[in-house]
């Protein structure tokens, strides 16, 4: 499929012509759509919560009639944020939900691998200190980017239904990874993808690609790549769907942790707004990224390491596959689990061990020693 810009349909309204919508797909046992994955999961919150700590009381965290929202602000995190608004309005017609931009580390810096800042959560820090000093009251991430430690004080309140956890590929000539030429140049700032990438094809070109959606899409069309890597989540969500030419299926790029959902976090003693939130969370999506989140936590991964995950459930069978890489992906172990979505986060540390033991601890421990 030919390249199509996805810029001029930034401010478009209504749906997209038909005649732009993509038909190279790889399926993941569906059709691609840009509709939740129907998972399942289970109903405790709880699980995502990491050490509670009380909360100073200068912080009003009782009933009130204005609650403020931070969010980044790229077109993505708004127009995510946006949606969230609309969601709590839904449900709680009487409080007024306002938005504040708040630009992250990971905001600021652009022109340096994520790999190489170093550190965790470069996309929430500054947020969750404006949780923790009370300039908001809740916050939406891309669950991916959430570290798997959260500051003492704060809690992931809510895991709306997860969008299409793929990764998807958009090529300038509508070449599929397959076809993509000998040597191809493809952009990400995933050394995840870039590792799984290589090992399928070891012939391409893996070049740093940083920036928001619209910058990304604005350097392949200048020429800069051949083809990038982006999470087909951000696309959907932007209504950009036309412009992917094939969605990656996990068995060549398994998805990073939390990909496709997005989590709400506030302070852990807010009742009032957890109250409000707890309408919105999303069971099936919850269990899933529990799973995926607890072998993140004990491989005690960040941006530098090439790890993923990915867990499915149907009926009451989950299913979480996981891998640690190197990253020139001439290594890479993985494996999965299967239990019961109640076991998501005991089957997350399981695999994580499982993977340590099959050589997974020593790629890290290289990774981290030369970081």
């Amino acid at each position: 499929m030919p390249w199509i810009d996805p810029l001029p349909l930034l401010n478009r309204q209504g749906p997209i012509p038909s005649r732009l919508v993509t038909s190279r797909t790889v399926a993941l046992n569906r059709k691609p759509t840009s509709q939740p994955l129907k998972l399942q999961c289970r109903n405790e919150p709880a699980s995502l919560d990491v050490q509670r700590k009380d909360y100073p009381v200068s912080i009003s965290n009782g009933q009130r009639s204005t609650l403020v929202l931070g969010t980044r602000g790229s077109k993505l995190a708004l127009c995510q944020s946006e949606w969230f608004q609309s969601q709590v309005h839904k449900v709680a017609p009487e409080v007024r939900v306002t938005l504040k931009k708040i630009q992250t580390s990971g905001d600021k810096i652009v022109d340096v691998p994520l790999a190489k800042i170093g550190g965790k959560g470069l996309f929430v820090k500054e947020i969750e200190d404006a949780l923790l000093t009370g300039d908001i009251d809740f916050a939406v991430h891309s669950m991916k980017d959430v570290p798997a430690q959260l500051p003492a004080g704060l809690d992931i309140l809510c895991v709306p239904a997860r969008e299409d956890a793929r990764d998807a590929l958009i090529s300038r000539t509508g070449c599929s990874f397959q076809e993509l030429p000998l040597g191809a140049t493809i952009g990400t700032a995933s050394l995840r993808r870039q590792a799984q990438l290589l090992q399928a094809r070891p012939d391409l070109t893996i070049t740093m690609l940083r920036g928001n959606l619209d910058t990304r899409l604005r350097k392949l069309k200048d020429g800069q790549f051949d083809a990038i890597v982006l999470a087909a989540a951000g696309l959907h969500r932007l209504a950009w769907a036309a412009t992917i030419t094939e969605y990656l299926p996990p068995v060549l790029s398994l998805p990073a942790i939390g990909q496709g959902a997005l989590g709400i976090e506030g302070r852990s003693d807010d009742e009032f707004v957890r109250s409000i939130l707890l309408r919105l969370n999303h069971q099936e999506t919850q269990t899933t990224v529990t799973a995926e989140r607890a072998l993140l936590q004990r491989l005690e991964g960040g941006c530098q390491v090439p790890i993923a995950a990915h867990a499915t459930l149907s009926g009451e069978r989950l299913v979480l596959e996981g891998l640690v890489a190197s990253i020139d992906g001439k290594t890479i172990i993985r494996d999965q689990i299967a239990g019961t979505g109640q076991q998501a986060h005991a089957l997350g540390v399981q695999l994580a061990e499982r993977l340590l033991t099959r050589g997974g601890d020593k790629i890290l421990r290289e990774i981290y020693g030369s970081a």
